[in-house]
């Protein structure tokens, strides 16, 4: 049955394959954008992606905006939409308190009005972080009270982008509960590429994982044999957020979209170095030596690597049996992660390759 779907965040890594995806399914989606002239540009990523460019359309707004900037005949079209998804955030290391909050914050609360106002299911894609009680609770977040958490000092410990996330969810959660909205989130891993092509866009963690590596910027190996980078690919991860949001059972639930099977860091590098011809990092650093030495700008900048990337660098397991029931019981296999490693690496530096072609070509 075909619905229509308002997305914000599609024009990023995981929207561009989320729109493709329902696109592909028969459904008409609507992408909030900020730059809605842009909309041919995206119909052709998404065409390249396996969706049909022409359910694609551009609703013009901003998340920093009251009322998310949208027109009254903006307001109306989108009223339509039976589900709302919202991936929309401010991505980046080094964000103050207030840059972030403003979008990543109140953006998510003005997207959970929309849709609660409209009767949508909202489906909102958090983090795996918040599935890690003991490193909320080590940051100082009062889960079951969020009221009573000291924000400011979260976000001192954890960075503006990951503070503002985990604040973003407990403030959802509240306001589509005092609403009586219908709400599901998705908590994905690290994103991975396509478990076929490799496709991830730049800025990605992983993929400046690997840059770092080809770059020979990684000579040792981050935290212990222990710790790992729990990985989902971007294919599987947005079939999971397709199911929730048509499920009714999903409605008021939370689904964790991690692969248990990623390797630690170290078989990780491993794994990506093979297909590039590089020689992988063998032995390891401890994180805390890591964090003192990012500290040093010129020393961050060499590495190109920012200390808030570290915090998702963890010994925390994850019980998944609950999330692959889901997946089963829906259809949806799950990738080989170790061949979508692969698959990455050679698209990572396959993408780097031709950009600096173009840049010779060009001087």
């Amino acid at each position: 049955m075909s619905v229509e779907c308002f997305v914000t965040g599609g024009t990023g890594f995981i929207g561009q394959h989320l729109v493709a995806y329902l696109s592909a399914q028969g459904h008409k989606v609507r992408v909030l954008m900020r730059r809605a002239e842009r909309l041919a540009a995206l119909r052709e990523q998404v065409a390249s992606l396996g969706g049909n460019a022409a359910r694609v359309f551009a609703v013009a707004g901003d998340l920093a905006r009251s009322d998310l900037g949208l027109s009254i005949c903006d307001r109306a079209v989108v009223r339509h939409a039976s589900v709302v998804f919202h991936l929309g955030a401010q991505f980046a290391w080094g964000l103050s308190l207030q840059q972030s909050r403003a979008v990543n914050v109140e953006g998510a609360k003005r997207v959970a009005l929309l849709a609660a106002e409209q009767n949508s299911r909202l489906v909102l894609i958090g983090g795996y972080m918040l599935k890690n009680d003991q490193h909320l609770q080590k940051i100082g977040i009062v889960a079951d009270h969020p009221a009573l958490t000291d924000w400011p000092a979260v976000y001192r410990q954890v960075g503006g982008y990951e503070g503002s996330k985990l604040e973003a969810y407990f403030a959802t959660l509240q306001l589509m509960s005092a609403l009586g909205g219908e709400m599901t989130v998705v908590h994905p891993a690290t994103v991975c590429g396509h478990s076929r092509t490799g496709h991830i866009l730049e800025g990605q963690p992983l993929m400046e994982l690997v840059r770092n590596l080809v770059q020979g910027k990684l000579a040792a190996v981050p935290g212990t044999p222990e710790h790992w980078l729990p990985l989902v690919t971007v294919d599987y991860l947005v079939e999971l957020v397709a199911a929730c949001a048509f499920d009714p059972t999903m409605a008021g639930q939370e689904l964790l979209a991690l692969d248990d099977q990623t390797p630690n860091l170290r078989e990780l590098l491993a794994q990506v170095a093979q297909p590039l011809g590089v020689k992988p990092p063998k032995h390891h650093v401890s994180l805390r030596l890591m964090k003192w030495l990012l500290s040093v700008p010129p020393i961050a900048r060499f590495l190109n690597t920012d200390v808030e990337a570290l915090d998702f660098i963890q010994t925390t397991r994850f019980d998944t049996a609950a999330d692959e029931q889901f997946a089963n019981r829906h259809g949806i296999a799950k990738p080989d992660i170790r061949e979508a490693l692969e698959h990455t690496a050679r698209f990572v530096n396959s993408h780097w390759r031709s950009k600096r072609r173009y840049k010779r070509s060009i001087a």
